[in-house]
C-alpha cells in the first residue's frame, strides 16, 4: 500500500487524530499519501475530504495559489513509494500531457488515477502507455459537483484489481457515507463508460424536467409553476435530486428571467450518442436531449426558416420577415 501505513483509530472514536467523527468511518485498516493534481471547484474539494478521512493529500494545481507544492516533479519527490497520483485536469490534451509527464516521474510499482471525465477509449491508450513503464493506471468516474464535499462522491473506477486495491483507501474517503455509492465497474475504461452512460441520463432527465417547466409556464390556468415543482418533491415517481436542485433554481429566480436559453454540453453526452450508434443501441431521449442543447445556440434557426418556407409553399402558411 501507499505511504504513511498508520493504523486507523477504531470505528467510533477519534482519539489521537484530528479527523471528524463523522468521518471515522472511511478509516479501514490503514491511511494513506495521495498526490492530486488539479484542485479546481471539484478537485479542491475532494483534496478536503481526504484530509478529513486522515489521508496526507500533497496538491499540484497551475495556479500557485491553490498548490501544496510548485511541480509534477516536487509532488512525485515527497511522496514515499509506492505512489499514488490522481489527475483532476481536463479530458483530452491537458490529461495527456499530465500523464506524460507522471510518466518519467514516476517509477514501477506506482499508480495513476485519472478522476477527470476522459474518454474510456483514452483511458485504454494511457494504461497501456504506462504499464511499458511499469506503473498501473485505474480511471475513475465522479459525480457529486459542488455538493460532493459534504454529501461524498459518487464513484465508478475500472482497473486491475491490484492496481484498484492501492487506490481504495482514497475511494472509502471520497464516496458517500454508507453501502453504496462506489463501484469498481470492471477493466479499465469502465469507469469513464459508465460515468459517460450517467451523464447521457442526466442529459435526458433534466430536459424532461426542462420540457415540464416551460409548458406550465406557458398555460393560463397554472399561475405558481414554482410550488408545482416543490409538490413533485415528496410522494411522486419523479422525485430526484435534480428535482430539488430545480426548486432551488426557481426559489433563486422564479421564472428564470435573468438566464439566457443557452445550454453547453459537455462532451460526454456526445459519446455517449456515438457509442449507442457503434453498439446499435437506440437511445432517443439522450439522443433528443443533446440536440435540444445544439437548438439552444440558435437564436435564429436555419433549419426553421426552412421549415417555415416549406409551410409556406405547400400550404400557403404565412412566415415572418425580419
Amino acid at each position: 500500500m501507499p505511504t504513511d501505513v498508520r493504523e486507523s483509530p477504531g470505528l467510533g472514536s477519534d482519539a489521537g487524530t484530528n479527523v471528524p467523527s463523522r468521518h471515522v468511518a472511511h478509516l479501514r485498516t490503514q491511511l494513506m499519501e495521495l498526490g492530486l493534481v488539479g484542485l479546481g471547484k471539484m478537485g479542491g474539494n475532494m483534496r478536503e475530504r481526504i484530509r478529513r478521512a486522515g489521508h496526507t493529500v500533497i496538491g499540484y494545481d497551475r495556479n500557485p495559489d491553490l498548490a501544496d507544492v510548485h511541480s509534477l516533479q516536487e509532488l512525485v519527490e515527497k511522496l514515499q513509494g509506492p505512489r499514488v497520483v490522481w489527475v483532476m485536469v481536463p479530458a483530452g490534451a491537458p490529461t495527456q500531457s499530465t500523464i506524460d509527464e507522471l510518466a518519467e516521474l514516476l517509477q514501477p510499482g506506482d499508480v495513476v488515477v485519472d478522476g477527470g471525465n476522459s474518454r474510456w477509449t483514452d483511458d485504454e491508450k494511457h494504461a497501456k502507455e504506462l504499464a511499458a513503464k511499469g506503473i498501473g493506471f485505474v480511471d475513475c468516474g465522479v459525480s457529486g459537483g459542488v455538493w460532493g464535499l459534504e454529501n461524498g462522491y459518487a464513484l465508478m473506477y475500472g482497473g486491475d484489481p491490484e492496481n484498484v486495491a492501492k487506490v481504495q483507501p482514497v475511494f472509502d474517503a471520497l464516496k458517500p457515507e454508507g453501502d453504496f455509492g462506489s463501484v469498481h465497474a470492471g477493466k479499465v475504461g469502465a469507469g469513464h463508460f459508465a460515468k459517460m452512460v450517467h451523464n447521457g441520463i442526466e442529459y435526458a432527465m433534466m430536459q424532461a424536467y426542462a420540457e415540464g417547466w416551460e409548458l406550465l409556464e406557458k398555460v393560463d390556468s397554472v399561475d405558481n409553476v414554482r410550488e408545482v415543482f416543490r409538490s413533485w418533491q415528496e410522494g411522486t415517481v419523479i422525485r430526484s435530486w435534480l428535482l430539488d436542485l430545480a426548486v432551488n433554481a426557481l426559489d433563486e429566480d422564479e421564472h428564470l428571467g435573468e438566464l439566457r436559453g443557452y445550454a453547453q454540453d459537455s462532451g460526454e453526452g456526445r459519446w455517449t450518442v456515438e457509442a449507442a450508434i457503434d453498439n446499435a443501441v437506440p437511445l432517443p431521449a439522450i439522443t433528443a436531449s443533446l440536440f435540444a442543447r445544439f437548438a439552444s445556440r440558435q437564436e435564429d434557426s436555419p433549419q426553421m426558416k426552412m421549415i417555415a418556407a416549406l409551410r409556406n409553399q405547400f400550404g400557403g402558411h404565412a412566415v415572418e420577415k425580419k
